[in-house]
């Protein structure tokens, strides 16, 4: 099938459907034969849900009457998409996608329209998406609101840079050798890296490769994660013995993380709500050959699995509007509603609330997020305070992120890592 049509596919699975577009992909792309076209499919895909916003403003002023046709208008957007941002030489990006049309013979003349006359009047075409406030940023406008509302001073900084694309990090196996001796692989590979500026354990390569090229990654020598995800376990304080729970654990890059930087503890739990996402985790756990107490159960009813057993720490990365990883995960934009913001608040409260119950007295709870977003995080924490008399917040001293009035922030993009947030509490007598 040609790739245009496998990516209007997938388009339409993430847009009309609301799957994400990791999940899409991941069902396309192990049906595609050749590394190039698998790699075109992607980058398209990734290409138009990032700039989804803008490429759909200029569409709008292209059609002369709205595109109900869903595989023809993202097949317009997909030519939009080569035209602006890649390298595909234009007659070859208007001819292929004409292409691609297939046996819609009605629709061919107008999507070659569209796109002939974007490269005509492509000039003014971009001045008018420049005043408009959605197209500029490619942000729905009420994410747009509710970021300038949370930072007036760093609002169009944060939507710039939600736009542009992350690099790869990487995380060492410090059980199977050091950071030091893993950058040298890296360079007898011909890849180019460097070390994390505060991840102990974290690297940056110059430009992304396949997780295949990377020396040792099948046996479990390094994981990707970003360098902001990188920083929950320093937090946690961990020594010898400690029972640890992670929560909302899959697909177990922090649980690997936790095992990986400390072996004599006593117990690590690893639970999450998704059975596919854990089996994901078990396999993870398996290629570094690491082990960890799996549970399937709902965190929020502790009931149904605790034993009773307090833990010594506990790392709650709480499920988030994920506003913070938009870099990585563009089809956020797409798929996150302002409905689904109250409510994810909601469950983290009732997440938070119900691990608390199983810390032990003096132990230590890590709240993670990878959200921007004040209400899911410093307002999310001064509402426990208020609500635990039992808890009292533990400072963070760091040189990474910003000091709020609960915990830490790091803005997406901030020293080149993904928007997270951080608070740490502890349990009085």
């Amino acid at each position: 099938m040609n790739t245009r049509t496998l990516a209007a596919n997938v388009l339409a699975q993430v847009i009309v459907e609301g799957k994400s577009l990791t999940d899409a992909l991941e069902e396309i792309l192990p049906k595609i034969s050749l590394d190039n076209d698998r790699a075109f499919v992607q980058a398209l895909c990734f290409g138009v849900t990032r700039w989804y916003f803008r490429l759909d403003f200029i569409l709008r002023q292209l059609a002369p009457k709205p595109i109900r046709n869903q595989e023809v208008r993202l097949l317009a957007l997909l030519g939009l998409y080569q035209l602006e941002y890649t390298r595909v030489k234009p007659h070859a990006a208007v001819s292929e996608t004409v292409s691609a049309l297939g046996d819609k013979l009605w629709a061919k003349p107008l999507v070659n329209a569209v796109l002939r006359r974007f490269q005509r009047e492509r000039g003014h075409l971009l001045a008018l998406a420049d005043r408009d406030e959605s197209a500029t940023f490619s942000h729905p406008g009420w994410l747009i609101g509710k970021i300038r509302k949370n930072w007036p001073k760093q609002w169009e900084t944060i939507l710039e840079q939600a736009n542009w694309q992350p690099p790869m990090t990487l995380r060492v196996n410090l059980k199977q050798g050091s950071r030091t001796g893993y950058l040298g692989s890296l360079a007898e590979s011909g890849i180019v890296a460097h070390p994390c500026r505060f991840a102990a354990s974290g690297i940056t390569l110059e430009a992304p490769v396949s997780v295949q090229s990377l020396p040792g990654f099948a046996k479990g020598a390094v994981s990707v994660q970003d360098e902001a995800a990188q920083l929950a376990v320093g937090l946690l304080r961990l020594e010898p013995t400690h029972r640890v729970l992670d929560v909302c654990a899959a697909p177990g890059g922090k649980t690997l993380h936790i095992l990986e930087s400390h072996s004599d503890l006593g117990e690590v739990v690893a639970l999450d709500i998704a059975a596919e996402r854990l089996a994901k985790m078990k396999e993870n756990l398996v290629r570094a050959s690491l082990d960890a107490t799996v549970v399937c159960a709902d965190a929020a009813k502790i009931e149904a699995w605790w034993d009773g057993k307090p833990f010594d720490r506990i790392l709650l990365d709480a499920p988030c509007s994920a506003t913070g990883v938009i870099r990585r995960h563009p089809d956020i934009k797409l798929l996150r509603q302002p409905v689904d913001i109250a409510k994810l608040v909601d469950l983290q409260r009732r997440i938070l609330a119900s691990v608390w119950t199983m810390l032990k007295k003096d132990g230590l709870l890590v709240y993670a997020t990878c959200s921007i977003l004040k209400e899911e995080n410093e307002t999310q924490i001064e509402t426990f305070l208020q609500n635990h008399p039992d808890a009292r917040e533990v400072p963070i001293e760091s040189a990474w992120g910003s000091p709020r009035l609960h915990g830490c922030q790091i803005l997406s993009g901030d020293d080149g890592m993904d928007g997270f947030y951080y608070a740490c509490l502890t349990k009085c007598h």
